[in-house]
């Protein structure tokens, strides 16, 4: 989505402190970014508005929540028809177990970041998306075994100094 507002230094501030921690007050967000809290607010506001914050979110420990098993999954359907593609599609999305959903091209149709408490829960959702699907030609599946990072974070441009 292109925002439909200029970001500015300030907002980049902002921006990159949020990335860090969504959880701080106002006021820390602000005293962080070199702005007034009455300016930060408004201007989180303005760039929630705008779409450029989606959604804040917290980041959980899978692990600490008995969801230990990360899988990568590729995923070749049979026809790839825009109503089968957009058919999958929904039904990755809906499926509680799936993090993340890419629609990708140059190899396979999707994929998929599932994160699941061990291997049974990985075959129920195999069953519930794949097997069950006629449409799903192919699934390559990766098992994570490590995990040396997680987030979303995007790379900003420099915000420049305080006051601008």
């Amino acid at each position: 989505m292109t925002p439909s507002i200029t970001v500015d230094a300030i907002d980049l501030r902002l921006l990159a402190e949020l990335q860090q921690d969504a959880a701080r007050s106002n006021q820390a967000l602000s005293e962080a970014a070199h702005v007034s809290p009455a300016t930060g607010l408004r201007r989180i506001r303005r760039l929630a508005e705008a779409g450029v914050i989606e959604r804040t979110i917290a980041v959980l420990s899978p692990e600490a929540l008995g969801h230990g098993l990360t899988a990568i999954v590729e995923v070749t359907l049979d026809t790839q028809s825009a109503e089968r593609l957009a058919a999958f599609e929904v039904r990755a999305v809906a499926d509680a177990g799936v993090q993340q959903c890419y629609r990708t091209n140059g190899g396979p149709d999707f994929v998929l970041i599932a994160q699941v408490a061990d291997m049974p829960a990985y075959q129920a959702l195999a069953r519930r998306l794949f097997t069950d699907d006629a449409n799903v030609r192919n699934v390559r599946c990766f098992f994570s075994v490590h995990r040396a990072k997680a987030g979303l974070a995007i790379t900003l441009p420099p915000p420049g100094p305080p006051g601008d």
